[in-house]
């Protein structure tokens, strides 16, 4: 086996008790399916797990070492990916009296593609996410085992398919009660405005935190 399987089973059990923490993936991901629907939380869910995919490639090729030579770039994209997700819940606030038709014909206050696209930028414009990754990941690579990168593209699967399980069922279930709500005008307005607030609290938690 490529990979030592007792550090695997202990990446599997600590990745789960990390996933079951609501923690801004799943908060975006939950307000994606509150709003758009069962399919657009799953969408969110995939958007998130695609970013993940490029987050293993970059640990394994060392991006580390870029933000630690260039300490700006690691500032560079924490703004940018903060200032995306409050544009994201500006837009929900704004758009919260639409038409409860538009948005029954639409699927939701998000479509499937926006709500992949979203949570790919998202998490990809996160560069926490990136050192996370890069801190994380090599615990459980030994090096004498060799096959390096094939270490990381079985950590990486595992990582992907648990955001599937853990966040993709919040987000399905999230989008049956919105879409249950939805029906409700009232009820629809304050799904767009909390998760508009949600969206803005999380871009503007990532501004201020410090690297």
């Amino acid at each position: 086996m490529p990979i030592d399987p007792h550090l695997l089973a202990l990446f599997t059990v600590t990745t789960i008790v990390a996933m079951i923490t609501p923690g801004p993936d799943m908060l975006f991901v939950l307000g994606c399916g509150m709003r758009g629907g069962p399919r657009a939380g799953l969408l969110a869910t995939a958007g998130v797990a695609t970013s993940e995919a490029v987050h293993v490639a970059v640990a394994a090729a060392g991006l580390a070492a870029l933000f630690e030579a260039v300490p700006v770039a690691f500032t560079v994209v924490r703004i940018a990916g903060a200032a995306y997700l409050i544009y994201l819940g500006v837009q929900a606030i704004r758009k919260r009296d639409d038409s409860p038709l538009e948005v029954a014909v639409g699927g939701g206050g998000m479509s499937g593609r926006r709500a992949y696209l979203s949570g790919l930028m998202t998490n990809l414009l996160n560069p926490k996410m990136v050192t996370f990754t890069i801190a994380f990941l090599p615990q459980f690579v030994t090096p004498s085992l060799g096959q390096v990168w094939l270490q990381f593209a079985i950590l990486g699967a595992v990582l992907i398919a648990l955001e599937f399980v853990v966040d993709g069922t919040v987000g399905v279930l999230a989008g049956r009660i919105g879409g249950w709500l939805r029906h409700r005008r009232a009820a629809r307005r304050r799904i767009d405005v909390a998760t508009g607030g949600v969206f803005v609290g999380l871009g503007v938690k990532l501004a201020l935190e410090r690297p």
